[in-house]
């Protein structure tokens, strides 16, 4: 009654929406007849019509009704005609429904359309896309797979084509060149990642402006948009490669005694169940030491076998939940505490964490008390120090041990901390797949494998130990975007599914995207039954497979939902012994999804899919169908996420066509042991029944949804805090690929590069106090010139600059170091010099930005303990981020200013550019500043990056005279070290 109630009161806004269309939807209609007598060129040409009036000033919105209906017109002169899609005959049949047409107004609207499965949501998003196009600007279509990415741009490109569009699709394998051009026509379709990771290869990669392939970020539809926006969202896109310090973890050499621990703990649990058991059943048996044994074992071993069993049984059920209950209080701590320590390690299954207790660590490292203490290098290291008499070459000999005693334990701690997850909380053919000698992640919310995509902190590396495949290197980080941000970048963002309005506010919170909910072209006649619960996973599947059994003898197609790969395989098995032919879809027969899935209509078809496998491609009917009932769905489990139950059961009854649903659950699945703890749910399954008789409900069905909304929130809350996080980098990247796609675009690269030396020299101005009235002296100048003649060839005295204000002074050092330049210029090839100023700057933002990405990824993991410090965690990683940035920067203008003089395109160029700047050292100042900066450039000669002490192209001699008398040896460096130029820069120790 609450739910009828609120239904009527909700959804308005979708009701005023559909009326504004409708006077909207008449006029597309009236202007779709009168060009029914138009020829097909005259009809075509309005496309060039259209464009020179938006050209002229007139807006797309007032463009729409005819734009609309030339596309509907197109779509009409089509039918019947043999077209060709993915090397495939198909016969056009399709014309705009008055419901596509107000589905492509919300796309142009910048709205969420949900349109149920089959109503045609490929066709829809033509409206909106062609109308997009006329503004001249590319036009974008995300699909969430490759094969579905090439079949709409070739099957709907007939259209666009007919109307003197082009379009392209981006593919996986495509070449630089091939993109650019798919990306230069009007409507480019292609996959989430292939659009995100061209952008990040060109803000973040790219060093010319022909290795940059996207044009602007206009307008985007999102094909299946809750899958992309909302499950792929947690995830990432990252661009890395391999690392450039880097030392191989243990995992090999732990692998033993993990899996010994792990064999000791399924013991231990295996133990206690039936000793539970005993003190359950037995006269005078003790009901607390039984719900004692029992809590161990559900924090050991969660997921045992034999506790599940136990907890089927109404009674002990419910003595049990009680004191689990009780024990979570502060009264009963130290009790809880000594029970957990029992064990050998405990086991978080919300968290997905393992953590090592006493006896764990005994049973590792049992002659070592220190094994799992890290040492305290501030504390050792004023020890060390403190010490009198002891030479320094002993103390830094013994800070090296400490070090790397350090490195060595938190290397063991991060390795085992790693290990137990991959061995106690990682399953095959659910979490992951192998294939060829890989561990292939396979996605949680629709079953697909995420080639590329590898557990970070070292966690994908512990599973590859754990499955004796080849432990792959770990990698650095040289690119990334959250999903979130990348969409976000565009002008016009919208998006079509099935199933959004369960996720309504993410969705308006997160991208200010509204949901509005299309009615059915035809009534719906699915009829959806109430939840079947078993006691065991195996009364479940025996029961569907009796159901799939009945179904097939009728010729009635059934489509089986299962949760995971192993799920899948299980259900194919028992199928066979049954002697049911059927198809099997999951993650490790990706390539054929899509056509599994079209022929899962048939007569006494069965196929079996995982989650929302097949998505995108419609399941027709075949001959006879809907006359015995139409497709039967059968879900063997309820997901987390409530669009996927509600993706499973759409796929049944497209376009007014009958279908079933039916969802078969038991005690021993995910959903029901970790969340079903509360409400009807709890007090129904308080009761035990019949093994073998299911409970049926429909208290129960809303109850469950109640469970998966919970988990809703969980993950929302997650995606949230990381959408959170990664606001903070996005303002940086924003900034660095600002500055890198100037230095790219502008023809004038030098201008940035005196900009970033400005910026410096007011930075080394503060930096030596020469901004405070109080601190300016001097010294503060006399630290400041020696900075700037240790970066620049430009030898300026003391003299030449004291009686300048500080704003006269930055002005004249700028133009000293603009002469130096041109004189450098001058012996250079002007374009050559183009390209070695860009060089210079990207070179120079790309190694500190890689090296940021890192620190910053290091600093998002480690925050979260401020929380036990009563911090804010995120107000702690913004802080912190800023000092980050703001060093960052520095050391990139630090490098721009070092690099630029000290790098050349030609041998020959330094010798030519030091004799110069050495005549005109006569008159400016000491040649000695020019002496010790030909030595640093000399080391640079052979090209950009090369380090002292490397072996480097060697520059004829230059001979410089000097009016001035040269540095004495305790004299500090002209070099601007701040040390004796015996200890620097004097060929004693140079």
């Amino acid at each position: 009654m609450l739910q009828f109630i609120k239904k009527k009161f909700t959804g308005g806004h979708y009701r005023k929406f559909l009326k504004k269309t409708e006077p909207v939807v008449v006029e597309i209609n009236r202007f779709d007849e009168s060009y029914r007598g138009l020829s097909d060129e005259q009809l075509q040409a309005k496309t060039a019509e259209f464009k020179q009036r938006f050209t002229d000033g007139e807006d797309l919105d007032a463009l729409l009704p005819e734009a609309f209906a030339v596309v509907k017109n197109a779509a009409r002169r089509l039918m019947g005609r043999s077209i060709t899609v993915c090397d495939q005959q198909w016969e056009w049949d399709m014309v705009h429904y008055d419901v596509q047409l107000v589905g492509g107004m919300a796309l142009h609207q910048n709205k969420i359309a949900e349109m149920a499965t089959g109503e045609g949501k490929t066709l829809v998003a033509t409206l909106s896309l062609y109308l997009n196009a006329l503004s001249g600007r590319n036009c974008q279509l995300v699909t969430v797979n490759d094969y579905l990415a090439r079949r709409d741009s070739e099957w709907m490109g007939h259209i666009y084509k007919f109307l003197g569009m082009s379009v392209g699709c981006i593919q996986n394998s495509m070449r630089p060149e091939d993109r650019r051009e798919m990306y230069e026509r009007d409507i480019t379709y292609g996959t989430a990642s292939e659009f995100g990771f061209d952008y990040l290869r060109d803000n973040g990669m790219a060093t010319r402006k022909e290795d940059q392939v996207q044009r602007d970020h206009f307008f985007i539809i999102i094909d299946e948009v809750d899958s992309i926006l909302i499950d792929e969202a947690r995830t990432p896109l990252i661009i890395s490669g391999p690392a450039q310090q880097e030392t191989e973890l243990p995992f090999v050499q732990l692998k033993s005694v993990i899996e010994r621990l792990v064999r000791e703990q399924n013991k231990l649990c295996n133990r206690l169940v039936p000793e539970a058991k005993n003190e359950f059943t037995s006269d005078g048996g003790d009901e607390l030491a039984a719900c004692e044994k029992l809590l161990q074992v559900k924090l050991g071993a969660p997921s045992n076998k034999q506790f599940l069993r136990v907890m089927e049984v109404g009674k002990y059920r419910k003595a049990f939940e009680k004191f689990e209950l009780d024990m979570s209080s502060d009264f009963n701590k130290e009790q809880y505490y000594a029970l957990k320590e029992n064990l050998y390690f405990i086991i978080d299954e919300k968290a997905h964490q393992a953590d090592l207790t006493e006896n764990g660590r005994k049973l590792l490292r049992p002659n070592d008390d220190d094994a799992f203490l890290l040492p305290d290098l501030p504390t050792i290291f004023m020890e060390i120090d403190s010490e009198d008499g002891v030479p320094d070459k002993e103390k830094d000999r013994r800070k090296a041990e400490s070090q790397h005693r350090f490195e060595a334990v938190s290397e063991d701690i991060h390795c085992i901390s790693q290990l137990l997850r991959a061995y106690s909380l990682y399953e095959r053919d659910v979490e992951y797949v192998v294939q060829n000698g890989k561990v292939l992640i396979v996605d949680e919310n629709t079953g697909r494998l995420m080639p590329g995509r590898r557990w970070g902190d070292g966690l994908h590396a512990a599973i590859e130990a754990k499955e004796n495949v080849t432990i792959e290197k770990e990698t650095k980080t040289y690119a990334t975007i959250t999903i979130q941000n990348f969409f976000r970048l565009y002008e016009k963002l919208a998006g079509m599914t099935g199933t959004a309005e369960t996720e309504a506010n993410e969705f308006h919170d997160i991208y200010r995207l509204d949901v509005i909910v299309i009615p059915t072209n035809e009534p719906n006649q699915r009829v959806d039954y109430n939840d079947l619960i078993f006691k065991t996973r195996r009364e479940k599947y025996n029961a569907a497979v009796s159901d799939i059994k009945e179904a097939q003898s009728r010729g009635e197609p059934v489509l089986v939902g299962t949760a995971s790969v192993e799920a899948s395989e299980v259900l194919s098995r028992m199928l066979k012994r049954a002697n049911i032919p059927h198809n099997v879809l999951n993650a490790k027969f990706h390539q054929q999804e899509a056509e599994i899935i079209s022929r899962a209509g048939q007569r006494g078809a069965v196929t079996i899919a995982t989650n929302m496998a097949g998505r995108g491609t419609d399941i027709k009917l075949g001959e006879g169908i809907p006359d015995i009932g139409g497709l039967l769905v059968l879900g063997t489990e309820r997901h987390q996420s409530r669009r996927t139950d509600r993706q499973l059961r759409g796929r049944c009854a497209r376009q007014g066509d009958p279908g079933l649903s039916r969802f078969f659950i038991s005690l021993e699945d995910d959903l029901m042991r970790l969340y079903s703890k509360s409400g009807i749910a709890s007090k129904v399954l308080e009761n035990s029944f019949v093994e073998g008789e299911p409970l049926e409900h429909k208290w129960l069905n809303p109850a469950i949804e109640r469970a998966q909304k919970t988990v809703e929130q969980h993950h929302y809350s997650i995606r949230k805090r990381l959408l959170q996080y990664d606001d903070v980098l996005n303002k940086q990247r924003e900034v660095i690929y600002g500055i890198r796609n100037d230095a790219i675009h502008t023809e004038v690269p030098r201008d940035i590069i005196f900009e970033l030396i400005e910026e410096e020299l007011e930075f080394r101005m503060e930096e030596t106090g020469m901004m405070d009235v109080k601190k300016a002296g001097a010294e503060s100048l006399e630290l400041f010139l020696r900075w700037t003649n240790g970066h620049f060839p430009i030898a300026l005295k003391t003299g030449e600059c004291e009686d300048l204000v500080i704003e006269d002074l930055s002005r004249f050092v700028l133009e000293k170091i603009k002469s130096a330049y041109a004189t450098k210029e001058s012996v250079e090839d002007p374009e050559a010099m183009r390209m070695l100023e860009r060089f210079v700057i990207i070179h120079s933002i790309d190694r500190h930005w890689q090296d940021h990405l890192t620190e910053m990824e290091e600093l998002r993991q480690s925050v979260g303990l401020r929380g036990y410090g009563q911090k804010d965690p995120l107000n702690e990683y913004k802080n912190e981020a800023y000092v980050y940035f703001e060093q960052m920067m520095n050391i990139i203008r630090a490098s721009v200013c070092s690099g630029i003089f000290r790098s050349s395109i030609s041998v020959t160029s330094p010798e030519n550019m030091l004799a110069q700047l050495s005549r005109s050292a006569r008159t400016t100042g000491p040649a000695d500043a020019v002496e010790a900066f030909a030595a640093a450039a000399g080391r640079a000669a052979a090209g950009p990056g090369t380090e002292p002490g490397t072996e480097g192209a060697k520059l004829p001699k230059v001979t410089i005279k000097r009016e001035h008398p040269k540095v004495g040896r305790n004299d500090p460096c002209p070099c601007g070290s701040g040390k004796k130029y015996k200890k620097c820069c004097y060929p004693k120790y140079g």
